[in-house]
C-alpha cells in the first residue's frame, strides 16, 4: 500500500523566515548526512524520510559526498521522491553542496568552476531532479578566488539548477566577501549552514551570527547535537554502536572526563526543565531567533519526534541560560576549522 503523508503534517511545525528573503524553512530540518549510505537498509531510510515529512520538516538536506560511499545518499534520496515523496516536490526543499571530494585527480573536489558545476550537474541525476532549491559551496577553498566559485553558483542559479545558493562553515570574513561578490553578481546568499552546539561555539567567539544579522543572511546549524555528544548516547560510555566507538565522525577523544561532566551537568539541566538533553540542545541553537533551522540526523524515526518536540519548549530564562553556560564550554571538536580559516 502506498503511504500517504499526514493530513495534519503542517500544523505543529514552526516556519522562519530565512534572512530577508522570500523564503521560509522549518524551524527544525533533516539532515542526511548519516544513515544514508549503502550500509543502511533502503526501508530504514524511508522511514526516516517519512517521518520527518509527518512532522513538517519539508526541509531535507544533502551533499554530493553523503553515503558512503559519496553519492550513495542522493540515490537513495532520489528513489525515496520518486516512490514516497511522489506529487510532493513544491512542498519540499532540497539542497546539495560541492567542495568535498567526489572523484579522483585534481578536478575532484574544492572550489574550482569546473567542478562546481559538473558536481552539482551529477547530483541532479543522481536525485532525478531538474534543480535544487538550494546548492552550496561546502567549504572554502583558499586555492580558488571566490570570484570563481562564487560566479560558478551564480551560474548555477541563472541556468536553472538552484533556485538560491548558500555558504557552508565560511568564517565571518570570508562570508562577507562572498556575500558581495554574490550581491554584484545578482544572485543574493540566502544562507550559510555552519556548525554549531553547545559543545562547539566558534561562531559566536567568530562574530559569524552577527555578520549575517548583518548581512540579512539566513542560518541552519549543523552538528547541533555534537553528534550524539548531546544525548543520552554517552552519559554512562561509549556504546560499542556508537560514531564514538567505530571512530569514524566522531573521535572517540572528545569523550574525556572534562567534557563527560559537562555533558552530565547539562543533562541535569534539561531534566529540570521538563526536556532530554537533545531536546534543549535544539532549543538551544535556536534561541533568541537568531538561527533559522537546526539540521538534524537520525537512525530512528522516534528520534526525530523526540527532537521536534523541542519546540513545545524552546524558551529559556535568564537564569537557566547563565547555568547553561557554565558548562556549554566549546570542547575542541570544530572538525570543520580549516574550512573557515582565513588563510
Amino acid at each position: 500500500m502506498n503511504w500517504i503523508p499526514s493530513e495534519n503534517r503542517y500544523d505543529k511545525m514552526r516556519y522562519n523566515r530565512v534572512g530577508k528573503s522570500g523564503l521560509t524553512l522549518p524551524a527544525l530540518s533533516f539532515g542526511l548526512w548519516h544513515n544514508f549510505g549503502n550500509e543502511t537498509p533502503h526501508a530504514t531510510k524511508q522511514a526516516l524520510c517519512r517521518q520527518a515529512l509527518d512532522c513538517g520538516i519539508t526541509h531535507f538536506d544533502l551533499a554530493n559526498n553523503y553515503g558512503p560511499p559519496p553519492g550513495s545518499a542522493e540515490t537513495a534520496f532520489g528513489e525515496i521522491l520518486k516512490n514516497d515523496f511522489r506529487g510532493l516536490r513544491d512542498e519540499l526543499i532540497i539542497s546539495s553542496k560541492a567542495g568535498y571530494r567526489m572523484w579522483p585527480g585534481p578536478y575532484g573536489e574544492w572550489g574550482s568552476r569546473k567542478y562546481v558545476i559538473a558536481s552539482c550537474d551529477q547530483s541532479l541525476k543522481r536525485m532525478g531532479l531538474d534543480y535544487v532549491d538550494i546548492f552550496y559551496s561546502h567549504r572554502f577553498d583558499p586555492n580558488t578566488p571566490l570570484e570563481e566559485t562564487m560566479g560558478a553558483l551564480d551560474h548555477i542559479v541563472r541556468s536553472g539548477r538552484a533556485q538560491y545558493v548558500g555558504i557552508s562553515s565560511y568564517n565571518s570574513l570570508r562570508t562577507r566577501e562572498a556575500v558581495k561578490i554574490l550581491n554584484d553578481l545578482g544572485t543574493p546568499c540566502l544562507i550559510h549552514q555552519p556548525s554549531y552546539s553547545m559543545l562547539n561555539r566558534w561562531v559566536e567567539d567568530d562574530g559569524l551570527l552577527d555578520t549575517l544579522d548583518d548581512l540579512g543572511v539566513g542560518s541552519i546549524v549543523f552538528s547541533p547535537l555534537a553528534q550524539g555528544m548531546l544525548t543520552n548516547k554517552y552519559l554512562g560510555g561509549i556504546p560499542k554502536d556508537s560514531r564514538a566507538a567505530q571512530d569514524s565522525s566522531l573521535n572517540p577523544d572528545f569523550l574525556n572526563e572534562k567534557t563527560l561532566s559537562n555533558i552530565r551537568a547539562l543533562n541535569d539541566i534539561a531534566q529540570s526543565r521538563g526536556q532530554t538533553l537533545a531536546q534543549m540542545a535544539i532549543a538551544w541553537v535556536l534561541r533568541g531567533g537568531r538561527v533559522t533551522t537546526a539540521l538534524i540526523g537520525a537512525s530512528r524515526p522516534e528520534q526525530i519526534v523526540d527532537c521536534v518536540a523541542a519546540l513545545d519548549k524552546s524558551d529559556f530564562t535568564t537564569e537557566e541560560l547563565a547555568l547553561i553556560d557554565k558548562h556549554a564550554n566549546d570542547a575542541n571538536i570544530n572538525l570543520w576549522a580549516a574550512s573557515a580559516e582565513r588563510d
